[in-house]
C-alpha cells in the first residue's frame, strides 16, 4: 500500500469541563469514512472505555459523544496531517501536529493519555513543549494490537479514572 497525504478532518470532542484528553495518532481510513474516532468495528476502544466507566457500550456517534462528554473526557489525535499507508502508524512521514495547546486552554484537562506508542512518541516530540503536560501512554486498542487482551486493556485504561474525579 502506497502512503498518501491525509488531513485530519474530525473535530476534537471536548468542552470546558473536560478533564482527561485521550489522543490517538491519526484517524484510520474507517474512522475517516464514518467521521468519528475509533470507527473500525474491531477496534476495542469503545468497549474498553465503556467497561472502565461502567457504562453500556455506545452504538453510534451520538452515544459515543454523550459517553465521553458525560465523563469529562476529550478525544482528539496528535496529528493534523501526515503521509500514511492505510492505518499503519509505522509508515507515517511528514507529521504535522494538531494545536493541542488550544484545546487545553479551553478546558480543565488535568492529564493527557495516548492510545499507543506512536501517538505517545509524536506527542512528546511535537506537543509537550507547547502543552507542558507529559503524556501517559496506554496500549493501542487497534485490532492490529491483538497481543494485548481486552482484560489487559481495561485494566490499563483505568488509569484515567483518578483524573475524572471532582
Amino acid at each position: 500500500m502506497q502512503p498518501q497525504t491525509v488531513l485530519h478532518t474530525i473535530p476534537p470532542v471536548y468542552d470546558q469541563n473536560s478533564r482527561v484528553l485521550i489522543l490517538g495518532t491519526m484517524p484510520s481510513p474507517k474512522s475517516r469514512e464514518i467521521g468519528f474516532y475509533y470507527g473500525h468495528p474491531r477496534n476495542r476502544f469503545w468497549p474498553v472505555l465503556a467497561a472502565v466507566l461502567e457504562a453500556p457500550v455506545p452504538r453510534d456517534i451520538q452515544e459515543k459523544k454523550a459517553l465521553v462528554q458525560k465523563h469529562r473526557i476529550a478525544l482528539w489525535d496528535v496529528l493534523a496531517s501526515c503521509e500514511i499507508a492505510g492505518a499503519q502508524d509505522a509508515s507515517i512521514r511528514n507529521p504535522q501536529p494538531n494545536p493541542i495547546e488550544t484545546l487545553l486552554s479551553g478546558s480543565e484537562i488535568r492529564a493527557v493519555f495516548t492510545t499507543g506508542q506512536t501517538a505517545y512518541r509524536l506527542y512528546q516530540k511535537y506537543c509537550l513543549d507547547k502543552t507542558g503536560i507529559p503524556a501517559i501512554p496506554l496500549p493501542s486498542t487497534s485490532p492490529a494490537n491483538a497481543a494485548v487482551s481486552l482484560e489487559e486493556l481495561i485494566c490499563r485504561y483505568q488509569q484515567i479514572l483518578p483524573f475524572l474525579k471532582k
